[in-house]
């Protein structure tokens, strides 16, 4: 587990440089964003004992399942959905989560402010905006940001603090960070969450004032392959001392009852 410590003293170093080489150079450091889903259990326990603060996560009882007991033994650390919300999660999500990242419709807005309250763990919210239109994402159109960031802010008082995207895997993620940016800035939006694993560096030089990390900090997760061929394995070792167990008490048996 020392690699992801390792992971983590060089991920926030790289951030610093980037920070300090880029145009926003005066802002805040980015702030660094464990993805964690679909974690092993000690990776977080590690990554939390190595000052890591700030977590991801896709799905609402997911994230409930892995940190409720976690938030509360660990006292200062930030949870953030980093995925669709659905309109059945709302409550929950917002007594579990410090910021949520991705409201993207008008349903989801309505019913948060409907349970937006003094009390509510949620202070934060962002906008994601779909900077490249694609149908199989979430994400407000670039064409129709301005009008619901108004919407969102005056007419449903929420408090809307920056915008999130995710740029097309096949594309070159500099120009959607870019947009984002340039929509953030004429709705006075300070905070922009972009930039993860593969393209973070770039989201950087573009003011990004979060990166979402996912890989890089915990390393690659086991796909099913690599886990079926895992288990396959360890069967076949389990047999074989079966089978050697099996072996050399029978011919003891035979040894001594000839």
């Amino acid at each position: 587990m020392e690699d992801i410590k390792q992971n983590i003293e060089l991920l926030l170093s790289n951030i610093k440089i980037l920070h300090k080489e880029s145009i926003f150079s005066k802002n805040k450091v980015p702030k660094l964003v464990a993805v964690s889903k679909k974690q092993e259990a000690n990776k977080i326990d590690q990554a939390i004992l190595y000052g890591q603060k700030i977590f991801g996560e896709n799905r609402v009882q997911e994230a409930a399942n892995r940190w409720q007991k976690r938030l509360e033994i660990h006292k200062g650390l930030e949870l953030r959905l980093i995925g669709p919300l659905q309109t059945n999660k709302v409550k929950q999500s917002l007594n579990l989560f410090d910021v949520i990242e991705t409201i993207d419709r008008d349903k989801i807005a309505i019913e948060i402010a409907k349970n937006l309250h003094d009390k509510t763990k949620t202070k934060n919210f962002y906008i994601q905006i779909n900077t490249g239109n694609e149908p199989q994402k979430s994400g407000v159109d670039p064409l129709d940001a301005d009008k619901f960031i108004k919407y969102c802010i005056d007419d449903l008082n929420l408090p809307i603090v920056g915008l999130m995207c995710i740029p097309p895997v096949n594309e070159e993620p500099s120009m959607h960070f870019l947009l984002l940016q340039k929509i953030a800035n004429r709705n006075n939006l300070s905070e922009l969450s972009m930039g993860m694993s593969s393209d973070y560096e770039d989201a950087i030089k573009f003011g990004a004032t979060s990166v979402r990390i996912g890989s890089l900090l915990f390393g690659e997760r086991k796909g099913w392959l690599e886990k079926m061929t895992w288990f396959v394995g360890f069967c076949f070792k389990i047999f074989s001392i079966m089978f050697v167990c099996c072996y050399f008490n029978r011919h003891s048996f035979y040894n001594i009852y000839p």
